[in-house]
């Protein structure tokens, strides 16, 4: 298999399983519309491929010279976490696509660079397909990352959007809300005490 294929389906995997992003991605899908949730995925990608390169340069070291770091980010992660669960879960139930408080470029950004789970996939794919000092290796891995990412994020969108098929009234969005809401408070929770 050659290095690319594995890279691909590396950030394949990674990128398209659930997860906090994947799931207020897929809220606002439903909540919002595709094309309405395309600045949360931007910024969700965007702020990996950050994080990917960044890490790749070396900020890995510096997590292993001060492994405190790690719980710092993953004590604020999910305090922002929390603060999107409560967004999310006691949003409006109303079909109507007239409100404008749908997640935004800078939340996926923040989100996707405070995410535990981001960290430990840029940490492990930085080990598993590059070595140190090769920017070209580094360069290639969050290049092919950019546009896998933006697209397997940009999957839970679309399939929130599907499943408005299934959410007919305000009461099932709301309850729709709420499920997802206080899934992703559980999600943030977990990483707090674990």
């Amino acid at each position: 298999m050659s290095i690319i294929i594995a890279m691909c389906t590396y950030a394949l995997t990674m990128s398209i399983s659930p997860g906090p992003v994947n799931v207020i991605t897929m809220t606002s899908g439903l909540n919002h519309g595709v094309y309405r949730t395309i600045p949360f995925v931007a910024g969700a990608t965007i702020g990996f491929t950050l994080l990917l390169f960044a890490i790749g340069l070396g900020a890995a070291e510096l997590i292993t010279m001060y492994p405190q770091t790690m719980k710092v980010i993953g004590y604020v992660g999910a305090a922002f976490m929390l603060y999107m669960a409560y967004k999310i879960a006691f949003s409006k139930g109303t079909i109507s696509l007239e409100e404008r408080s749908e997640p935004g470029f800078y939340q996926g950004m923040l989100l996707n660079i405070l995410n535990p789970k981001a960290w430990i996939a840029s940490i492990s794919g930085v080990t598993a397909f590059t070595a140190k000092g090769d920017v070209s290796s580094l360069v290639l891995f969050c290049s092919l990352y950019f546009v896998i990412c933006f697209i397997g994020v940009g999957a839970w969108a679309v399939v929130g959007k599907q499943a408005k098929i299934l959410v007919q009234t305000e009461k099932h969005l709301r309850l729709f809300n709420i499920f997802m809401g206080t899934g992703l408070a559980a999600v943030a929770l977990y990483l707090l005490v674990f």
